[in-house]
């Protein structure tokens, strides 16, 4: 079997529902612009054509990518009231060497996204404190090398 990918309920659903647009929408705004393109004449230096067919490569190649992480997600159920640091989880981190305060949620990593606070299990951070739980300290080596100390100040 292939890779398994570790989703919660939220990341498979959104996936489900980018995959339901690309093959109802998409597709058919695709086929559309594949018709007008055609009927300008000559497709050998129709650049509208050459357009059309690249974004249909490009659907379907994403239409079959989603399909297998789908078939081969397993999706993290959450436990809200366990307190122990898992997939799923928002939790609150302490940078020891600068006192920064941090909220962020533990992902898998199709979900992972630093702009939106949600980390990978598979980073260094997540690692670190997966299975750990609220008031312990725990060290991780960044990806540049550098030791880092942080300090679980709550999971929720």
């Amino acid at each position: 079997m292939e890779n398994t990918y570790k989703l919660t309920e939220a990341g498979y659903e959104q996936l489900q529902a980018e995959l339901d647009e690309l093959k109802g929408e998409k597709r058919f705004q695709n086929l559309e612009a594949l018709k007008e393109a055609r009927a300008q004449g000559d497709l050998s230096e129709n650049a509208d054509y050459d357009a059309a067919r690249d974004e249909q490569a490009r659907i379907e190649a994403r239409i079959k990518e989603i399909e297998n992480i789908l078939k081969n997600s397993e999706i993290i159920k959450e436990n809200n009231r366990s307190k122990v640091i898992g997939m799923g989880k928002t939790v609150v981190v302490k940078f020891l060497h600068n006192n920064f305060e941090t909220e962020f949620t533990v992902v898998g990593k199709l979900e992972a996204n630093p702009m939106q606070k949600r980390v990978s299990n598979e980073s260094p951070l997540g690692k670190a404190i997966i299975g750990s739980k609220k008031g312990k300290v725990v060290s991780y080596k960044s990806e540049t090398g550098q030791e880092i100390n942080v300090e679980i100040i709550d999971v929720k």
